[in-house]
């Protein structure tokens, strides 16, 4: 088959690449229609992650086709179309007996590859991927909107953990993708009034059309005093920090009120700092958001239903041999670009 493989940090390769093992017992081998390009494999791209270690098939979020079936496959046949989440979990550990299948102590995700385990992902024609993970699309759904089903997973997983209650007022540190989601996600939920905070004017406006009642620069100046305003002087109920950086986290925890809460979904940066005594003087609750739990199935009904229209959100669709081309424009930040969809075949 046909993958883009890297072959050294900031080397991608359009390649023939051994086909995946036949299918075991309870897998599909699902030929790729689309798949996008991640964030994380952006950062990866330049080993500043440590999980994408060349050699490897990068991409993880993806939709196809199943071509062949393991023997003990019950849900899906040959032709089916479908998607997948990124994190294979074992379902036998206490995490995943508990419902926290994002936390499983085997967990392996899709095109990564790091010191515990190593798993060629959907850069390719082809991937191996267990039943238990998969999903039947609607006939509604393309397979390039399809493949963002998994960064909306994560936005929704986000949603789903934090403790918003009615009429809450919520703010997203962020408009890149997950914070464009999130924005989305949160216009039909339960939200009162929403704030998106960016850097970037562009983004901020289209915060404003993805449903943000407000749009600021978090770098502005009087940023509290203008958050005053809009949360009756307190300060935001709910925070999202979608980018990961030092920065980003000093505005969260600036920005959201007494008792309130702060749900961190960016990982960027390995370490930050952060104002303690303002967070146990003020009883801020801090939530890490990680992958994805459970979400699949509800995102792809609203993005059946146009609830949430990610259409908008693909920059681009393009040939996967064109792949390392892509890449270098993510990495370099060239244009608005906000996703990326890699076709094969």
């Amino acid at each position: 088959m046909k993958a883009l493989v890297m072959t050294a940090y900031k080397e991608l390769v359009y390649t023939d690449y051994p086909d995946p093992e036949p299918a075991g017992a309870h897998d599909l081998l699902v030929r790729v229609k689309a798949t996008a390009i991640c964030g994380s494999d952006v950062h990866g791209f330049d080993g500043s992650t440590g999980r994408r270690k060349p050699p490897i098939v990068m991409g993880h979020e993806a939709a196809g086709e199943v071509i062949e079936t393991g023997s003990n496959v019950r849900k899906f046949k040959k032709g089916d179309r479908v998607t997948f989440d990124s994190t294979i979990y074992c379902g036998e550990c206490y995490y995943c007996r508990s419902g926290q299948i994002n936390l499983c102590d085997n967990r392996v995700v899709l095109g990564v590859s790091c010191d515990e385990y190593r798993r060629d992902g959907t850069f390719a024609e082809y991937v191996v991927v267990p039943e238990h993970i998969v999903f039947p699309l609607p006939p509604e759904l393309s397979y390039e909107e399809a493949s963002l089903t998994e960064p909306a997973g994560v936005a929704a997983h986000a949603l789903r953990i934090s403790p918003l209650a009615f009429n809450d007022t919520a703010a997203v540190v962020g408009s890149g993708l997950i914070g464009l989601l999130l924005i989305a996600l949160l216009r039909v939920s339960v939200s009162g009034k929403i704030i998106a905070l960016d850097t970037d004017p562009s983004r901020r406006e289209t915060a404003l059309a993805w449903g943000a009642d407000a749009a600021l620069d978090p770098a502005g100046a009087g940023l509290e005093d203008r958050i005053r305003e809009l949360t009756g002087g307190r300060g935001a109920d709910r925070v999202f920090e979608a980018v990961g950086a030092g920065a980003s986290i000093q505005t969260a925890l600036a920005i959201v009120r007494k008792g309130g809460s702060l749900t961190l979904i960016g990982n960027v940066s390995p370490r930050v700092e952060i104002p303690l005594q303002s967070v146990v003087s003020r009883q801020i609750s801090l939530l890490g958001s990680c992958a994805i739990s459970g979400e699949y199935p509800g995102v792809l009904d609203l993005m059946a239903r146009k609830k949430l229209c990610v259409k908008p959100l693909i920059s681009a669709a393009a040939p996967l041999r064109e792949g390392p081309d892509w890449f270098n424009r993510l990495y370099n930040r060239e244009g608005k670009l906000l996703k990326v969809v890699l076709l094969p075949g």
